[in-house]
């Protein structure tokens, strides 16, 4: 037994020690109890080689992912949670030592601190916190038609018209504006626009605008139009060096996963198409947790599949780390599994044959072990348990070890209603992309040519952000259509080019007006 525990000793050491920047979520057990001075540190050089974290309902998956989440934010190191469950926004609060916690951290050989996380709310619905949005055109027709689940000649239809809306200065902001050029492009200016692009398909036109009728049932009116997101406003750090904890609060949209993963694949897309290049750096820029990481792939096509597997292959070399926490890792596809250098696997449960087959695939997924009999210890972990492996700073995968995981030091409940009101009313960035803003574009240019052709007066289009001063002659021409078109024409067709080879979106870069 003395030589079991000294060869074990022995190699979590030479697997786990760093000589960089790393971060300790806890210590290696073996027949049950911590061994000493066996320590699990996860070096933060290879956190965007992306991760996943798995296990049963109530073994402990939010309280690691708050755990690592931490200690992120502690060395800098911005983080994006997709907070589902609603049970993420104690990160902004300290929390409290109890016997268990006291307890936990001196099996572990940590001194508990409780510690607050600076933290942003941010929402993609009516939710606290500020508003995340993209335009359509900042969309571009290649990931949009992906999402739609499109065919070839679709595809091309829908990259027919954000061309021809480029051409004429038409801004595609919202679907509303996308539905009016598709019914003007099968209507009255079909024969215009066949004349100049080619022929268009009535049929395909209706197919597509039945595909952007159940994207708008999903609740897709909410994400798109302006002010649009700018990716940089996640990469930010506090007065004192920690990394900003951004949680996007997505709890009323757990029904709708197809906007869900719409947002998911926008997000990755643009963070690709706006950061530089990296490579392995001694940290990553932003880590990305993604909750309840199914709904990302519940009803993701082919298509879209393929789209998340070749952005998570590249976003690596951007300094981006992604991590899926979900409860079994089947749950995700398995070109993305392969892709996943960290892995985090707390207990699952065999109530049923099929659970026992699956329990035996996801113990396949992880290293052999002299010491562990992996199917079996999956199912007898505790709470706040997990399997470990993850790659070392040559990249190399570490020993499987069963760990004791550290306790959060942020509060381990959600804050209150009182207290999310006062972060969110002392939010930089709720006061920034709040204002609703609904600028002249390609459905109110093409109601007025349609009026005008008709000899009826053109109607205003109503200015709907904050203010009621009349705008002066040079923001009138600054906020035009014509202006903000231009910018991001030049833009578009740049990233359009580079990445419609990839199959990858990515919006066109402008400073916003307002």
């Amino acid at each position: 037994m003395a030589d079991q525990q000294t060869a074990f000793s022995e190699q979590i050491k030479n697997g786990y020690t760093c000589k960089g920047s790393f971060f300790k979520i806890g210590a290696a057990m073996l027949n049950d109890d911590v061994v000493p001075g066996c320590d699990i540190n996860l070096p933060l050089k290879t956190l965007n080689r992306h991760g996943l974290i798995a296990g049963a309902t109530g073994t402990g998956k939010t309280k690691t992912l708050q755990v690592l989440a931490e200690g992120l934010s502690e060395a800098g190191i911005p983080v994006l949670l997709m907070d589902i469950k609603g049970d993420l926004s104690g990160l902004a609060a300290a929390g409290a030592a109890n016997d268990a916690i006291t307890t936990r951290s001196r099996k572990i050989g940590i001194d508990y601190t409780p510690q607050a996380c600076p933290v942003e709310l941010l929402t993609l619905s009516s939710e606290k916190g500020a508003r995340l949005r993209a335009t359509v055109s900042e969309f571009g027709p290649v990931l949009l038609a992906k999402v739609l689940g499109l065919n070839d000649t679709q595809e091309g239809i829908v990259a027919l018209l954000f061309k021809y809306c480029d051409d004429h200065r038409l801004p595609l902001l919202d679907l509303k504006d996308f539905t009016k050029v598709l019914q003007y492009a099968t209507a009255e200016g079909k024969a215009g626009i066949e004349k100049e692009y080619g022929k268009i398909s009535t049929a395909s036109t209706g197919t597509i605008l039945r595909k952007v009728i159940e994207l708008q049932q999903q609740g897709a009116d909410i994400f798109f139009g302006e002010k649009s997101f700018e990716v940089n406003d996640l990469l930010r750090t506090n007065t004192g060096g920690q990394g900003i904890v951004s949680i996007l609060r997505v709890t009323d949209i757990q029904d709708k996963p197809k906007l869900f993963s719409t947002f998911m694949l926008q997000m990755l897309a643009e963070l690709y198409a706006t950061l530089p290049e990296q490579g392995d750096a001694e940290k990553p820029r932003l880590v990305m947790f993604i909750d309840e990481a199914h709904l990302v792939f519940k009803e993701a096509g082919d298509a879209l599949l393929q789209q998340i597997e070749t952005v998570v292959k590249l976003i690596r070399s951007k300094g981006v780390g992604v991590f899926f926490c979900t409860q079994n890792p089947t749950d995700i596809p398995a070109p993305v599994l392969s892709q996943l250098g960290m892995k985090i696997q707390h207990a699952l449960r065999a109530f049923t044959a099929a659970d026992r087959k699956s329990i035996k695939q996801t113990a396949e997924n992880y290293p052999l072990s002299d010491f562990y009999k992996t199917d079996a210890l999956i199912t007898q972990l505790g709470i706040g348990e997990a399997l470990v492996t993850l790659l070392n700073e040559k990249g190399i995968p570490t020993p499987l070890a069963h760990v004791m995981l550290r306790a959060p030091r942020s509060r381990m409940d959600v804050l209150s209603v009182s207290e999310i009101d006062a972060l969110v009313n002392a939010s930089l960035l709720t006061a920034k992309y709040n204002n609703s803003v609904d600028a002249q574009s390609a459905y109110e240019i093409l109601n007025g040519k349609l009026q005008e052709a008709a000899g009826q007066p053109e109607e205003k289009p109503v200015r709907k952000n904050s203010g009621d001063a009349a705008p002066s002659m040079l923001e009138q021409l600054l906020t035009s259509s014509a202006a903000r078109q231009a910018g991001r024409t030049a833009a578009s067709v740049i990233t359009r080019s580079l990445l419609g080879a990839l199959g990858l979106g990515g919006r066109s870069r402008r400073k916003s007006l307002f």
